[in-house]
Formats: structure tokens, C-alpha cells, sequence
């Protein structure tokens, strides 16, 4: 990843899953745009933790001073994956309950479900 592109494409996917989130008149699309927000943190990460010409970091069979990207960073990255999933499968069960329960995924129509 050279310069400033992998910055550029998460701002991108920021930007625009932000943009789904706060425009979405479904709750469906509000969890997918929330994903695809959410993936702009691994994209960010990618570029945080890239050296160029290093290798994995498996020190096993490398010689002493051979560079290698920062495990710490594939370590959120992973933590990351796992919150995403956890997250968009908890929102798409509340999104089934808010259906079953107000007839609609449009949380305007859905505002009848207070308290």
C-alpha cells in the first residue's frame, strides 16, 4: 500500500457508510451501511500496520534483523472482525423483533414502540 490511497479509500468508506446510516429509512440498510462503516476501521488498520518489503511475523525460520509488519495491529484486526459480527448480528435481531413486533423496518413508523 504506497502513499495516501489506503487513507483516502477509508475516509471513503467512512464517509459513506456514515452517509447510509444517517439517510437509511430501513433498518436493514442501516446495519449493512453501519457494516461498511465499521470496514473502513480494516482498511485503516491494513495501512497502519504495512511495511514495505517486510514479512509475516513468524520468526521461526528468520534470520535476526529481518523487518516484519507489527502483529499487534493483525491482532485489532481480527478483534475487529469479531466486534463487527458480533454487532451486525445482535442490530439484524433487534431489526426482526422491531418487524414482528411494529409491522415495519422504517424506524419512523416505529417510533409507537416507546417504552
Amino acid at each position: 500500500m504506497t502513499g495516501h490511497l489506503p487513507y483516502a479509500l477509508a475516509a471513503w468508506l467512512l464517509l459513506w457508510g456514515l452517509y447510509g446510516v444517517v439517510t437509511s429509512k430501513n433498518l436493514i440498510h442501516l446495519v449493512i451501511c453501519l457494516a461498511i462503516l465499521q470496514s473502513s476501521t480494516y482498511v485503516l488498520l491494513l495501512a497502519i500496520g504495512y511495511k514495505a518489503g517486510a514479512v509475516a511475523p513468524v520468526y521461526a525460520d528468520m534470520p535476526p534483523g529481518t523487518p516484519a509488519v507489527d502483529p499487534v495491529v493483525q491482532a485489532l484486526m481480527l478483534t475487529d472482525i469479531v466486534v463487527e459480527a458480533t454487532v451486525v448480528a445482535l442490530l439484524l435481531a433487534l431489526a426482526v423483533q422491531a418487524h414482528e413486533r411494529g409491522g415495519s423496518l422504517d424506524p419512523a413508523e416505529l417510533a409507537s414502540l416507546k417504552g
